[in-house]
């Protein structure tokens, strides 16, 4: 059975860009690994992420995150059963958010910046969706499925 568990966090304090960067890769490596395909937004203050794979690898590795110290506030904004993978090019791809097209942003949410916690789980998930449709989603040293 496949799931999609998509959840926002607050970044706990300012990280350097090496260690988002080291997040990313420990994340793709870990992913594989475990079937777990997604994608990562981090803006300047929060993280959206968006988790699909088996339900006890997603579980698994939603429980993981919720207890590092480099997020606070985790929160689930949809969990569901789904009957394929929408973001299944990625072991995680990852978004640079100054490169979102100003119009695509403004579609899903009330103001030019991203604030999960101020949008519903389904105006994430459709903004994901969207910028996955633009190609914005950066696959990094990840493969990405051809389609």
């Amino acid at each position: 059975m496949l799931v999609r568990c998509l959840y926002a966090s607050r970044i706990a304090k300012a990280q350097p860009a090496a260690v988002l960067r080291a997040i990313l890769e420990e994340s793709r490596k870990n992913n594989v690994k475990n079937g777990i395909t997604g994608m990562l937004i981090a803006t300047k203050d929060s993280f959206i992420q968006v988790l699909e794979g088996g339900r006890m690898q997603v579980c698994q590795t939603y429980n993981h995150i919720a207890q590092d110290k480099r997020h606070s506030d985790v929160t689930i904004l949809s969990f569901e059963e789904i009957p394929q993978r929408s973001f299944e090019g990625w072991s995680m791809g990852e978004v640079t958010v100054g490169q979102i097209n100003p119009s695509i942003l403004l579609k899903h949410s009330p103001t030019l910046q991203i604030d999960p916690f101020a949008m519903s789980g389904a105006s994430v998930l459709a903004l994901l969706s969207e910028l996955v449709a633009s190609g914005t989603v950066i696959c990094g040293n990840a493969t990405r499925a051809k389609r």
